[in-house]
């Protein structure tokens, strides 16, 4: 008998010693709130990566994947707190809707670190569903409601401001218009090439009359009599006349012919004098604004 009881103490010694030494260390987890979710949600597992107080790194992450009908893994990563703790974060997203409040589980999972095994331990949730399979049927809690009317604005108020803008509008218009009628009356009584077009429009282009109003006009602008020989002194007096050089030295020429050839076939060629004055007025009322 005495043999017998030392051999049961032995085994059962034996049996302890075993499951001690195979025990798996449960990790410290901050878990989720354990109630009040539903589709869509994510649910956060924080572990501490301690084991027997001795700062560990997984030797893996735990695979994103779907765990059970209404959750699934996310991808995992670890976070260092304020202390400069090490803690792995393992989200699960609620992906499926029941149609009765339910109990689910976030799974248990062993963690393989570089200092041995770590067991996260699971944790039960509860999962709602997002509508109600019936309804109350009491009063305005009934299965189907319709939008809700839309009240009537008040619109007396934006058809004034609009009338307003409008009417603004049009006297900036009106304004501009009238400043614009009034610059072209007074360039057209005051610059020389304003008033050499103005007087071209109602001429025969081909006319004596249309050539001098342009020799007045040159005139007016130097100061002086310009002919040929001086209009690179005019040109160096007004730049803003430049571009139209090649031009203006063909509308001499052509002057020269006109009025002072005597030989027959010395007629001028053809040039546009319209064409001429117009350039010629653009170019004095850009440069003067």
């Amino acid at each position: 008998m005495p043999v017998v009881c030392v051999l049961l103490w032995a085994c059962l010694a034996f049996t302890q010693t075993a499951v001690g030494a195979d025990a798996t260390p449960v990790a410290t987890v901050e878990q989720p709130r354990s109630f009040g979710h539903v589709l869509g949600d994510v649910l956060t597992q924080r572990v501490l990566l301690l084991r027997e107080g001795r700062e560990v790194l997984p030797s893996s992450m735990p695979a994103a994947d779907r765990v059970n009908v209404f959750l699934e893994r996310r991808a995992s990563r670890i976070e260092q707190d304020e202390l400069g703790v090490r803690w792995l974060v393992i989200e699960y997203q609620v992906v499926n809707g029941p149609r009765a409040l339910t109990v689910a589980t976030l799974p248990a999972v062993a963690l393989a670190t570089d200092a041995g095994p770590l067991q996260v331990p699971s944790w039960p949730i509860s999962i709602g569903p997002l509508t109600p399979t019936a309804t109350f049927d009491q009063g305005a809690l009934q299965a189907l409601r319709p939008d809700r009317p839309v009240e009537p604005q008040a619109t007396q108020g934006l058809e004034r401001d609009f009338e307003r803008t409008l009417a603004a509008l049009a006297a900036v218009l009106l304004a501009w218009a009238a400043w614009w009628a009034w610059r072209n009356h007074r360039e057209s009584h005051r610059l020389p090439f304003a008033q050499a077009w103005q007087e071209l429009r109602r001429v025969e282009p081909t006319s004596a009359q249309a050539w001098l109003a342009l020799h007045r006009a040159l005139n007016d602008t130097a100061g002086r009599v310009v002919h040929g020989r001086s209009l690179p002194r005019l040109l160096s007096e007004a730049p803003h006349l430049q571009p139209l050089s090649s031009d203006l030295d063909a509308f001499f020429r052509h002057s020269e012919q006109r009025f002072f050839a005597t030989a027959a076939g010395t007629a001028p060629g053809d040039l546009s004098l319209r064409q001429l004055a117009l350039a010629l007025r653009d170019a004095e009322r850009q440069h003067h604004g």
